[in-house]
């Protein structure tokens, strides 16, 4: 499931990916911290977004 980069993920599917809360979810996405997109109501977010968002957190 995770090795595909060109997917998207829910917000559900990133919270389980990152071990968060959903409220921690929509505050780095509504932050900009991981890049994403809305489609209606519903959030998008690219693996390669996730994938940028913890590499830049191990740099840190």
């Amino acid at each position: 499931m995770y090795n595909d980069s060109s997917s998207l993920v829910t917000i559900d599917e990133l919270c389980e990916i990152l071990l968060i809360g959903k409220n921690t979810a929509y505050s780095l996405l509504k932050s900009g911290a991981i890049k994403s997109f809305k489609i209606n109501r519903v959030w998008k977010i690219p693996r390669s977004s996730i994938n940028e968002y913890i590499t830049n957190q191990i740099e840190k």
